[in-house]
């Protein structure tokens, strides 16, 4: 029972931090070219 104390309060941190980075990269521009990315590959610089 003891160990519940330690293991939530870390399960939703580490929940946070990753709803934070998510957020993150969205606002960054991360998800804005997703079928650009496909046609990249076969193009040969």
């Amino acid at each position: 029972m003891n160990v519940l104390l330690l293991v939530i309060p870390i399960a939703l941190a580490l929940g946070t931090l990753g709803l934070f980075a998510f957020l993150w990269a969205l606002r960054s521009g991360q998800y804005d070219d997703i079928e650009g990315a496909e046609y990249r590959v076969l193009h040969d610089d």
